[in-house]
């Protein structure tokens, strides 16, 4: 068995979480711009269109973030994650849901410092599991 390497962690957990950061906000990128499109064709007199679209986004978002910080300590062979994936995930459901209208527009995006405080914020959750290395 491997000794532990609590640095080793902390760098694995800013990839996971980094990893997972950019793929959950281009899902919404993605995903608004598809609520747009659908509200467009629509007729302007129905307050609903795009709005199917713009929940299953937030959605997918919200449960991918943890099932992605999940995974990605997994990949990286690193045990005990509890913490991170409740807490990132919880985290990423009030940074993305506050910085909604942000993204929610043409060419939109969560602002850069609001991403690299939650990147920041998630490598210290790895580091603060109790995991060894996988075998």
């Amino acid at each position: 068995m491997k000794p532990f390497d609590p640095k080793m962690r902390l760098v694995k957990g800013a990839v996971t979480v980094a990893a997972a950061t950019v793929i959950c906000h281009s899902l919404m990128y993605a995903g608004f711009a598809w609520a747009r499109d659908i509200a467009a064709e629509e007729n302007e007199d129905n307050t609903f269109a795009g709005a199917f679209e713009f929940l299953l986004t937030m959605a997918a978002s919200w449960a991918l973030m943890p099932l992605l910080l999940w995974f990605g300590m997994l990949v990286l062979r690193e045990s005990g994650n509890t913490v991170l994936v409740l807490v990132g995930g919880l985290a990423w459901v009030g940074v993305s849901g506050y910085f909604t209208n942000d993204i929610d527009r043409a060419g939109g995006h969560i602002p850069i410092a609001a991403l690299i405080v939650f990147v920041l914020l998630g490598t210290a959750l790895a580091g603060a599991g109790p995991g060894r290395p996988r075998d």
